[in-house]
């Protein structure tokens, strides 16, 4: 009894590359894995969120409730923190490409943009003020005066620092997305 499944000589069908029946297009969806610096970060956001919950309970089993619910409300802040940490990043749909930031979020419909391209340029290392060579993924607006628009992507933020070739996959990804949805 043949088991095609499990082995990597059978034939692959054209039909591979159909959108599979959920694959909704509509749906805001990012075109990476969050990177190692990012999910680092918000795992130790979230072990910190723990022992505040645990002094938390410890403060409301001893002590007054109002101090244990200003300890619960500094762990609900901190739990915030780190979903919105996960949260940030670029978005795709069909409606346009989506920049999360940690206190604002920037969309930008595909009719609206005039190019996505990839360049080297200086770039800010894990977000900080320090500036190293790399490259960047930048979003050009039709329409729009040659006003600096921070990249959408850079091989040195918390996403692909030490990961290029996530870096090409992703900017791929988004020129892609740009070039299907940017026809008029």
């Amino acid at each position: 009894m043949p088991l095609p499944f499990l082995t990597a000589d059978r034939a692959f069908d054209a039909a591979d590359d159909v959108a599979l029946p959920y694959d909704d297009r509509d749906l805001w969806r990012r075109p990476y894995r969050p990177g190692p610096w990012r999910v680092g970060a918000a795992a130790v956001l979230l072990l910190l969120a723990s022992f505040v919950l645990f002094a938390a309970v410890i403060i409301a089993a001893t002590g007054t409730l109002s101090s244990a619910g200003v300890v619960f409300g500094i762990a609900a802040v901190v739990i915030a923190c780190a979903l919105r940490m996960l949260r940030m990043g670029v978005w795709v749909s069909a409606h346009g490409v989506r920049q999360v930031g940690f206190l604002g979020t920037r969309t930008v419909a595909w009719q609206q943009v005039a190019s996505v391209r990839t360049v080297q340029q200086p770039v800010r290392w894990l977000g900080l003020p320090r500036t190293v060579q790399g490259q960047a993924l930048l979003l050009v607006r039709q329409g729009r005066s040659a006003e600096p628009l921070p990249p959408l992507l850079t091989t040195h933020n918390s996403d692909f620092l030490a990961r290029d070739g996530a870096f090409d996959r992703a900017a791929d990804a988004v020129e892609a997305w740009a070039a299907e949805y940017r026809r008029d």
